[in-house]
């Protein structure tokens, strides 16, 4: 089997039809006229350089096959309306990403769908599945507090219930964590963060078992979110590098989980790698890495406001996944449209924060973290003695 280093680089390639090193670029909309039931369209999710990468996903992610999407929640939302139908029932996640988490609090009443939030483990997903359960969807390591739902034990529970099982991959990337390996039928990507990896592009990515990605492909069609051939050669340009950036990114991220975790301005450290992660036995079982994700509470005597305001390297910003470090505040961001009880039960507060650890040098990073948590401890000190 070819690494993922080498599948990455060359996943995808048509050498055979191309004198050159990289693959050309079709950015044509209208393609010659045939007879045949399948004509090139970029709609139709069929065009030259959305399958190639098509073709390097499939290979990173041991997928049959896959659709690139105009965006990740496009990819999400027309899964979800592809697979499910009026009268059927779903289990999801309550730690979802907040955007997909909206999407099925908004949008399948008024489809018809069943849905049930459970927590992560498998007793509880498992046991809020009913006759009609046709989809367990999950998201792991999940967003923004990295909790990890077993795959393994999952995709077990569920076989042979005639239910479909899902699983947003983003965090981890096909780097980090295989889930079709584990036994899920569909694993989903936000290809705008680790896929595309330089806060540049946005796109999302559907791969698994054939049968289920065609009918995601004809409800696709019918929904248009599709990508022109100069993004998509964008998007494989940076698929090349996506495993020397996501290894990179992972062991800066435990550097700088273990360095967060012994600071007495930070109260808690979710990371999957700190070996006092509750998840973290599990996470090192079924990951390859740990990912570039974290997220932390500041202590209470320390303004979130003062500590962003303190960073000089790293960016307060939204979104994640890219080469650069960046700092955003779930509750503001990616959950605002969660409702504030599920927020509060989840525990995304004001004193979260979701740190997107980039490809610098780890040392640079605790440095500025060093300097700005040491400004507003001294801040805070001051403030008190006034």
């Amino acid at each position: 089997m070819t690494s993922k280093q080498t599948a990455a680089v060359h996943g995808g390639e048509r050498s055979s039809h191309n004198p050159g090193v990289v693959n050309t670029i079709n950015p044509s909309t209208a393609f010659h006229f045939s007879e045949a039931a399948n004509q090139f369209y970029p709609r139709y999710f069929n065009t030259p350089n959305q399958q190639i990468i098509v073709d390097k996903l499939c290979e990173l992610e041991n997928a049959e096959a896959g659709i690139v999407f105009s965006s990740g929640m496009a990819a999400i939302s027309t899964t979800l309306m592809a697979l499910l139908k009026p009268g059927d029932h779903a289990v999801m996640l309550n730690g979802l990403y907040g955007g997909t988490h909206s999407f099925v609090c908004k949008e399948f009443d008024d489809a018809g769908i069943q849905y049930t939030f459970a927590s992560g483990d498998v007793a509880s997903l498992t046991g809020a599945m009913q006759d009609n359960t046709r989809m367990v969807f999950v998201e792991t390591p999940a967003n923004p507090l990295l909790d990890v739902v077993d795959l393994r034990g999952l995709s077990d529970a569920v076989a042979g219930r005639n239910a479909l099982t899902v699983v947003d991959n983003t965090f981890a990337s096909p780097i980090n964590q295989n889930p079709l390996d584990q036994g899920f039928d569909i694993s989903i990507h936000s290809g705008t963060k680790y896929l595309g990896g330089h806060s540049d592009l946005t796109f999302g990515a559907v791969l698994g078992h054939a049968e289920p990605i065609e009918l995601i492909r004809q409800k696709a069609i019918n929904y248009g979110g599709c990508l022109n051939g100069l993004t998509c050669y964008l998007i494989e340009r940076s698929l090349k590098t996506l495993a020397v950036r996501v290894e990179r990114q992972s062991d800066n991220a435990l550097e700088v989980a273990r360095y967060l975790a012994g600071q007495a301005a930070v109260d808690q450290v979710f990371y999957p790698g700190l070996e006092t992660h509750p998840d973290h036995q599990l996470a090192a079982r079924q990951m390859t890495g740990f990912g570039g994700m974290l997220s932390f509470n500041l202590d209470g005597a320390v303004s979130y406001r003062d500590f962003l305001g303190a960073l000089k390297l790293i960016t307060p910003a939204t979104s994640l996944g890219g080469v650069e470090s960046t700092m955003t505040m779930p509750v503001f961001t990616s959950h605002r449209l969660m409702p504030e009880q599920t927020r509060q039960q989840l525990g995304i507060t004001e004193r979260l924060v979701r740190f997107s650890v980039g490809i610098e040098s780890a040392n640079d990073l605790i440095a500025d973290l060093e300097q700005a948590l040491a400004r507003c401890l001294a801040g805070s000190e001051a403030g008190a003695a006034g």
